[in-house]
């Protein structure tokens, strides 16, 4: 099958899947490209974010999941981590540690960042995120980030949120 591999969600923690609990897969991340999503399916956009990372930098699962694929797309190495409830993360260029089918837990290394012709002048991971195969912003599944939150122009919060 070519280094795919079907995982059931029923093995895999709920809590994964959850917005806001994932840790960054790489130490001190500093975004050099922020998710552009595309106007179309097809179309033109960034379908992750860059982190900033040197050559043979260690990367950690950002939750719970189980290697569903590694290896070669295109010209570098990709690694991706099943996580249930239909979420995948990606990594390129990024050479595993351990193969498909290994069961990885957050914050444990997956892989390191390898020397491979990279969209990235300095160097970068490239992290993404799909659910049911259509791409998601990473950085919404990170813990610590605070959620965006509109307020009425003129300030202070309706009244119906105040009581």
């Amino acid at each position: 099958m070519g280094g795919l591999l079907v995982v059931s969600g029923a093995s895999l923690p709920a809590d994964a899947a959850r917005p806001g609990s994932w840790r960054w897969p790489v130490s001190a991340p500093l975004i050099v490209e922020p998710y552009d999503p595309p106007a179309t399916r097809y179309g033109a956009g960034h379908r992750g974010v860059d982190l900033a990372a040197a050559v043979g930098s260690s990367v950690v699962a950002p939750a719970d999941g189980v290697i569903s694929f590694a290896g070669t797309v295109g010209d570098r190495p990709v690694l991706s981590v099943a996580h249930g409830s239909g979420l995948v993360s990606s990594y390129e260029p990024v050479a595993a540690v351990a193969s498909v089918g290994t069961a990885v837990h957050a914050g444990e290394t997956i892989g390191t960042i390898a020397a491979a012709p990279a969209h990235c002048s300095d160097g970068c991971l490239h992290f993404g995120v799909r659910r049911d195969g259509e791409y998601l912003s990473p950085v919404g599944f990170i813990d610590g980030i605070p959620r965006a939150v509109l307020l009425p122009i003129g300030g202070g919060w309706p009244r119906s949120a105040a009581r």
